[in-house]
């Protein structure tokens, strides 16, 4: 049945990407305002569609923050950035410059004012990355940002990187830090059926020193994931057939 529901799902992904992406392609030369409707309608669309195909659901714990803040999370899959989207409202990622060119995708991202970084650019990159987080918090927008780059598979070791301490300093403000399990559940193509958890955790207060901030947030990310995983293989149902 994960086969099938899977299969069920990844039409369903086609066909809601195809008609928003093109429905709303004049919102690409309208005011910022309407793409971000394009991709609240996208998000929800694959969320929706993900419990009704795919029999997978998530539960929210924690509390949201309320913009503008900095949210720093664990990062397993594509789900995270299409719930997080959808939760947060209408926050800014900071994201690899390469996504910007995919067709559709970069198009709108770029509209909604996603901050692409050249994850090769050292010094420059971050104070560039800095100085866009900066206007974007000036414009009411929340950042998000996942701390280790990249998705990281179930299991993995960490590995933080430098640019979650420069947004960090460099806004001085607060970071909620986020964990997760969604790795569990969507494994490529396939769609474990179940429930994925995501966890807003307490603020780190601004004005920590660069290793105790780095610190306190990988003990906090991945203890929190580390649970949550646990948990989410309690839950997945082992016979199921994947047919």
């Amino acid at each position: 049945m994960i086969w099938l529901r899977s299969t069920l799902f990844f039409i369903w992904f086609l066909l809601i990407s195809i008609v928003l992406h093109v429905a709303f392609l004049p919102a690409l030369i309208l005011p910022r305002r309407g793409a971000v409707i394009a991709a609240r309608n996208w998000c929800g669309g694959i969320l929706w569609g993900l419990r009704v195909f795919a029999a997978l659901d998530y539960e929210i714990r924690g509390e949201i923050p309320v913009k503008p803040a900095l949210v720093a999370s664990k990062h397993m899959s594509m789900w995270d950035t299409v719930a997080l989207f959808f939760l947060l409202g209408d926050p800014v990622f900071v994201l690899k410059r390469e996504l910007m060119r995919i067709p559709f995708y970069g198009w709108y991202a770029r509209k909604v004012g996603m901050i692409a970084i050249d994850r090769q650019g050292g010094g420059i990159a971050l104070r560039a990355m800095t100085r866009a987080a900066r206007e974007a918090m000036a414009r009411g927008l929340g950042i998000v940002v996942f701390p280790e780059g990249t998705r990281k598979s179930v299991g993995a070791p960490p590995d933080y990187k430098s640019g979650v301490v420069a947004l960090y300093q460099g806004l001085d403000i607060a970071c909620v830090p986020v964990a997760l399990n969604s790795g569990l559940f969507w494994t490529g193509f396939l769609k474990n059926p179940g429930r994925i958890v995501i966890q807003f955790l307490g603020p780190i207060p601004s004005g920590l020193k660069r290793n105790e901030f780095m610190a306190v947030l990988e003990e906090r990310i991945e203890q929190t994931t580390g649970e949550l995983l646990r948990e989410g293989r309690a839950l997945l149902a082992p016979s199921e057939s994947r047919c």
